[in-house]
Parts: C-alpha cells; structure tokens; sequence
C-alpha cells in the first residue's frame, strides 16, 4: 500500500493515478495528522510505503518521519520524501536517520515509482522478518536448541545424545518446532530462517 500525505489534492490525485497506472494500491491523506491518526500496525504484506510532503500545515514531513522513527517504524513503512523547496542539508540528515529517499519536485514519474517498488520490495522483506521473528519468540528454549541442532544437519539420535535426552523428546520438539514455525519440513525451516 503505497501511502501518499499532502495537503494539496491536486498532489495526491496525480501522484494516486501514477501509482495506480503500476498497480500499486493507493491511500491519501490530506494531512500528516490525519496519516498518524491512520497509520497503525496493519501492514500490507505486500509492503508499504510512504510519500510524504515536507512542507505541511500541521505537521511537516520531518516531524511526520520523527513519529514514525520513534515507533519503529520506518522499516515496515520506508518514508520518500517530496518537496518543492529543495534543501540538501535536511535532506541528508533525514537520508542519514533513515528516509529512503527524497525528491524535489518536479520529478520524474518513472524513477519515483521506481523508487516506490523498491520501498515497497524493503517493507515486504522486513515484514517476513518480523514474521520469522515472531515464530521464533513462540519456541521454548529447549526447542531453541533442537532447533539450533537440526539446523546444523544432525539427525535426531545425535541431537538426542548430545541433549541428552531421548530420540521420541526429540521428535516431539521437532514436530512442535515445524508447527510453531508454519512450516512443513526441516528444508522449509532452513529457508525460512536462513
């Protein structure tokens, strides 16, 4: 979902049928108040972004990305900055906090949604993390070192003498592992997690 907050309409409609004629779902919001109020921690899995216009009367777009840095979210919603008054030095520090990008205006169309892809691409990759994370939160610390041990190829007599414990635990932890993790085989794990 690609998230556009400018106060000017004729803004968000062109920047909303650009994004769409790429197929990219669209939300606009008219002020940066009305995206906080919005914005939560439903995210689309197939990744977010965000365009946001610097200058704003209610909030600007900096102020925007500081509540947005502060709930830790810039990594699930990459912030692209657009602005009509160019201003390199905070555009490097907001680059530096970590913006995805920022755009004077007037911009091309093609390297914006281009850009916006590429954000969307990062949201979607830190979303499975997140997700990955999640499961792994969900186990046990024994199951963390079957876990760990299955991971490193060994069978289950191994992982069950070196634990000691027996082979039928270890098969019950691994099976509780495999659900816990959504994942049918020891293969999918190894994905997963890489």
């Amino acid at each position: 979902m690609l998230h556009i907050v400018d106060d000017e309409e004729v803004i968000r409609d062109a920047l909303a049928w650009l994004a769409q004629s790429r197929a990219i779902q669209v939300r606009c919001h008219a002020s940066a108040r009305g995206f906080l109020d919005d914005i939560g921690t439903r995210f689309d899995p197939d990744g977010d972004c965000v365009l946001l216009d610097v200058r704003m009367p209610d909030i600007n777009g900096v102020g925007v990305f500081d509540q947005l840095s502060a709930r830790a979210l810039t990594a699930r919603l990459p912030v692209i900055f657009l602005t009509g008054h160019g201003d390199v030095p905070m555009a490097v520090d907001t680059l530096k906090r970590g913006a995805f990008d920022f755009f004077e205006k007037p911009f091309n169309d093609n390297q914006l949604m281009d850009r916006v892809e590429q954000a969307m691409a990062a949201s979607r990759l830190a979303g499975e993390a997140a997700l990955v994370q999640a499961r792994l939160a969900t186990l046990s610390a024994r199951e963390h070192e079957v876990l760990e041990l299955i991971l490193a190829g060994m069978m289950n007599k191994v992982v069950a003498d070196k634990l000691g414990i027996s082979m039928r635990t270890v098969e019950v932890h691994r099976a509780h592992i495999l659900d816990k993790m959504q994942v049918k085989t020891v293969v999918e794990l190894a994905g997963l997690i890489k």
